[in-house]
This record gives C-alpha cells, sequence and structure tokens, in this order.
C-alpha cells in the first residue's frame, strides 16, 4: 500500500506549520492595516501650533469645510481680512471655518511676532476665525502641511503670494484653489464653498 508522503510529518509539526501560516497572515494583514493608517496622516496629522502657542492639527477640524489661507498684515491684499471673517460669519454655523496661517515669505510683508499679528489681525479687522503660529510656506523651512498642498494635493504648484486659498472639505480632501486675487467673496469661492456645505446631509 503506497502511503501518502504527508502521513510521516508528525502530527505536532503539521500544526506547527499551520500554526505559522496563520500567524504570518495576520501580521501581513496588520501591516497592511497600518500602512493605510500611516497614509491617511500624510497631512491631517501635522501638528500645527496655534497662534497663541496651543499644539492643534487639521485633525481637530475633521467633519468641517475648512478655507486655509497663508496672511501678512502689511500687504496690499491685507483687506481681505474683512471678506475672509464676513465669509466666517456667515457659514460657520454651517460647519464652516478659516484658518490663517501668517507667513513672511514675501517681501516681509509679516514682520511682526505672533502677539503683534494676533493684535492686529482683532484691532483692524475683528478676526476671530482660527489664526495659527507664524510659518514658512516656501523653501528650505517650509511646512510640511504646506510642502502637502503644493506638492501632493490635487492642485499643486508654488505658492505665488500672501493669501492663496486651499479648500477642503468635510472630509479633509482638498477640492479648490484659488490665487491671491481672488477675493474671499468672489462667486466662485462662494460657489465652491456652498457646493461643499451642501454634499452633506448633515449640517455641523
Amino acid at each position: 500500500m503506497k502511503r501518502n508522503r504527508w502521513s510521516f510529518i508528525p502530527i505536532q509539526a503539521m500544526v506547527a506549520v499551520v500554526a505559522l501560516l496563520l500567524s504570518t497572515q495576520t501580521m501581513i494583514a496588520q501591516t497592511t492595516e497600518e500602512s493605510g493608517m500611516a497614509g491617511e496622516k500624510s497631512y491631517r496629522d501635522f501638528p500645527l501650533q496655534t497662534i497663541n502657542g496651543d499644539t492643534t492639527s487639521l485633525k481637530q477640524y475633521e467633519g468641517k469645510v475648512v478655507l486655509i489661507v497663508n496672511t501678512a498684515s502689511k500687504c496690499g491684499f491685507t483687506p481681505q481680512y474683512e471678506g475672509l471673517e464676513s465669509l466666517y460669519e456667515k457659514y460657520k454655523d454651517r460647519g464652516f471655518t478659516i484658518i490663517g496661517f501668517p507667513c513672511n515669505d514675501f517681501h516681509g510683508q509679516e514682520p511682526g511676532d505672533n502677539a503683534e499679528i494676533a493684535k492686529f489681525c482683532k484691532a483692524q479687522y475683528g478676526v476671530t476665525f482660527p489664526m495659527m503660529s507664524k510659518i514658512h510656506v516656501k523653501g528650505d523651512e517650509q511646512a510640511p502641511l504646506y510642502k502637502y498642498l503644493t506638492e501632493d494635493s490635487p492642485f499643486p504648484g508654488k505658492i505665488t503670494w500672501n493669501f492663496n486659498k486651499f479648500l477642503l472639505d468635510r472630509s479633509g480632501n482638498v477640492i479648490a484653489r484659488f490665487g491671491t486675487r481672488t477675493k474671499p467673496e468672489d462667486p466662485k469661492v462662494i460657489s465652491a464653498l456652498e457646493t461643499a456645505l451642501g454634499s452633506e446631509q448633515q449640517k455641523m
């Protein structure tokens, strides 16, 4: 009688082989899952610092429509703060926010420190939307968030000047970009914003 070659393998060894195979599959599945989670951290989990020095990230604004703007206090486009604040006041109850990122990367038009910037924004334009700590939006010291926005987002390209704008939907996807000369109240901005806010059944 011809015996099967597996019959010569002790039962303990077969159990060990099966256990090893199952363990390997579990490790592969965990690695795949962790890789996917790491991918989600490409930009929403980058640490940010508020203008008051608190640590935060875009995760805090999950579920909201967000307009990211690099700002400056001594720029010809600085009056856009007024339009930004009006936009924020009009739509904030529907789950919208604006995040300002002061930067001094364009002809030294944001020379002040965080305290001076915060005081200026409040006194001159009554800004109540979140403002972050002063950062670099280009160059060797470019902030990780802006590296993502300008290189890996669906709307890549260098920041051209102060008051470039990126619109994020409620899931954190970058869905639109607007240049410096596009004012906050421009119909293109309003249309994209209304679409993003209206795309979800639940209003924040």
